[in-house]
């Protein structure tokens, strides 16, 4: 059972991510501009993928270390359960994790076939395309926003309603807030569903390293096969 905890916190993180995503409609023209008049040569199309790309890189790894730095005066915060399985079990968890999703979303690929859905997820057809052109945001993709992510849907959106909801009405709502922040309405199942795994290691060892595992190797997976 879920310990009841102080959102302080919880809240600052949550208003960090809000930033993070919000910041992009005041950065990116600037940072867009910037590169351009650098690289007079470029294409529109270029030029809007290496500012996207440094862009995501920058402002994870900034909301990233605001969220540690927000962790770390609080001392508590990753005492969200009562009971923690052992490091080492709860790492063999994320790897198994990792299958778990992979094999949810086989099935929720299956699910989308039936229902006439095709096609790959746009989302990540366009990270791999900035990746292309910004190798060094495959960190973001395959890292930054994995914690980041975890912190924000597992830690604070799911364990703040597990406090007071059953483990089905947090995963699902949690889930459903990790699927519409990806803004690929399409495939919200594919998301769901790996919100819905994630929730379920976090339970199920008490740490919130699981589920980052997990979505860790998910990221780098898909990012290195695709």
């Amino acid at each position: 059972m879920p310990i009841v905890k102080n959102k302080k916190t919880a809240f600052y993180i949550l208003i960090t991510y809000i930033i993070m995503q919000l910041s992009g409609a005041v950065l990116l023209q600037p940072l867009y501009t910037f590169y351009k008049g650098q690289h007079p040569t470029w294409t529109h199309d270029k030029l809007a993928l290496h500012t996207q790309g440094w862009y995501m890189f920058f402002s994870m790894l900034l909301a990233l270390i605001v969220s540690i730095l927000f962790i770390a005066r609080d001392k508590q915060f990753f005492d969200n359960f009562k009971e923690k399985m052992p490091l080492p079990q709860a790492i063999l968890w994320g790897i198994i994790g990792f299958v778990m999703v992979l094999a949810g979303q086989m099935i929720g690929g299956m699910i989308e076939s039936l229902l006439g859905i095709s096609g790959s997820s746009e989302n990540t057809t366009s990270l791999l395309g900035i990746t292309d052109v910004v190798p060094i945001a495959i960190l973001a993709i395959a890292l930054f926003g994995p914690i980041l992510e975890e912190l924000l849907f597992r830690r604070v959106i799911f364990g703040s309603l597990y406090q007071g909801t059953s483990f089905w009405v947090a995963a699902l709502i949690s889930s459903l807030f990790f699927a519409l922040m990806h803004f690929d309405f399409v495939h919200i199942l594919l998301y769901a569903i790996t919100g819905f795994v994630m929730a379920f290691l976090y339970t199920k060892t008490g740490r919130i390293i699981t589920p980052m595992i997990a979505h860790i190797l998910l990221n780098t997976f898909v990012t290195f096969t695709q």
